[in-house]
């Protein structure tokens, strides 16, 4: 498996930076959800409306992997950069600018879906560089970073995005702002070096060749393989969070509370979350690291269901599942650095990245489907059972495997 780093890997920027190149994928996200659907639903727009325009903007990031080629074989990751965080922010204000009631639904709805597009080749350019720019002792603290961004962003583009449309009596305005912050971020490019490119010097075919051989190399070795298991896995989904919200009157939760909870300071929670489970992933072997804080978000989840039921419990627990999450993002993010080396960085990384929804959408109906039958507490037993079942299979397959490789010493390890 290829492990190329530049030869500049010894005076490397600090990973902080990469928190900074990622806040423009979180902002457009919570952009939408928080601040564009509440203004929506405060226009009487149906939530089934609402719930489908959010829905739109995931489908480029779920077959992102498919032009990740792209960002390998043409343009520099910096000029990718550049380019889709300018087009990111224009996607912002664009979104914002729109009036927000039920006869804007139609044309929000070819502007979410034209700029998450262009997000998408914001976060392969930052995964490239983060990819071919860390060190492999800081592949977990710059994954902590990265993800601290994402999660960060989102509660920058709903929370302060929401404080500012409130407040502002020019309705393009936060929008605005916020486009131009996430063009801002391009500032971060220049504490990095643009990564080696010497395979596209032979024309488009053999670079198409070279990211062909460099998926192989990473899909047959031990890492490469155990890292794609865990995408499809329910190890650390943070998939519960996602109904939180809807459970939040079991819990005697007023509105305040569910907005305070699950939206800043959600936010905020889960990005230190991110940045100490990078920190733990550099002081152990980051698929451990990983299991370990799925261990932990299934324990917080039978605590909150065991605990009795009331506001200060629901957000004692809210924001201890966001803590975690950060862990198990910042766990994800440090296995995949670690298996897809270098080379064509941002096809292997959206392939991880593209498969890894594949276990928060399931475990979401799943969690959906226990609620409907048996109530809150039950639910979050279900997801922890899950969790504990899927990490049992993990250690299966990773035991199973080492064992192979050292009976076949000429297996890929």
């Amino acid at each position: 498996m290829s492990t190329h780093l530049p030869s500049s890997a010894a005076h490397h920027s600090h990973p902080i930076v990469f928190l900074f190149l990622n806040v423009p994928f979180g902002a457009m996200s919570g952009f939408l959800t928080v601040t564009v659907a509440y203004l929506l639903a405060k226009a009487g727009v149906p939530a089934e409306s609402i719930a489908g325009l959010i829905a739109i903007s995931y489908v480029p990031h779920t077959w992102k992997f498919l032009w990740a080629p792209v960002v390998d074989t043409t343009l520099k990751r910096k000029q990718w950069y550049l380019l889709s965080a300018i087009a990111s922010g224009v996607g912002i204000y664009a979104t914002g600018a729109l009036p927000a009631n039920a006869a804007s639904m139609s044309m929000l709805t070819v502007i979410v879906l034209v700029s998450n597009l262009a997000v998408t080749f914001n976060s392969m350019a930052v995964e490239s560089l983060m990819a071919h720019a860390t060190p492999e002792h800081e592949k977990g603290r710059a994954a902590g970073w990265f993800q601290a961004g994402n999660l960060g962003g989102y509660g920058l583009g709903g929370g302060a995005g929401l404080w500012l449309a409130e407040r502002m009596s020019v309705a393009w305005l936060p929008g605005a702002i916020l486009g131009a912050f996430c063009v801002l971020c391009c500032f971060g490019l220049l504490f990095l070096e643009e990564p080696d490119e010497s395979h596209r010097a032979n024309g488009l075919r053999y670079a198409l060749i070279h990211i062909g051989k460099d998926l192989w190399s990473v899909a047959r070795s031990r890492l490469g393989y155990l890292g794609l298991l865990i995408c499809f896995l329910p190890i650390g989904t943070g998939a519960a969070s996602n109904l939180f919200s809807a459970i939040a009157n079991d819990w005697h939760a007023s509105a305040d509370t569910v907005a305070w909870s699950n939206g800043v300071m959600n936010g905020l929670v889960s990005a230190v979350g991110c940045i100490v489970g990078g920190f733990i992933c550099d002081r152990m072997d980051r698929k451990h690291a990983y299991a370990l804080f799925g261990v932990m978000m299934a324990a917080c989840a039978v605590g909150m269901g065991l605990c009795p039921r009331n506001p200060t419990t629901y957000v004692v627990f809210v924001l201890l599942y966001s803590f975690i999450t950060g862990f198990a993002y910042a766990g994800f993010s440090a296995v995949v650095l670690e298996a897809i080396g270098g080379g064509a960085a941002a096809t292997k990384y959206s392939l991880f990245a593209s498969l890894s929804n594949m276990p928060i959408g399931y475990m979401t109906s799943v969690d959906g489907w226990a609620y409907a039958r048996w109530g809150a507490s039950d639910m979050l037993y279900v997801e922890a059972i899950a969790g504990i079942v899927g990490l049992f299979v993990f250690i299966g397959v990773a035991r199973l495997s080492q064992r192979i490789a050292a009976a076949s010493p000429e297996v890929v390890v």
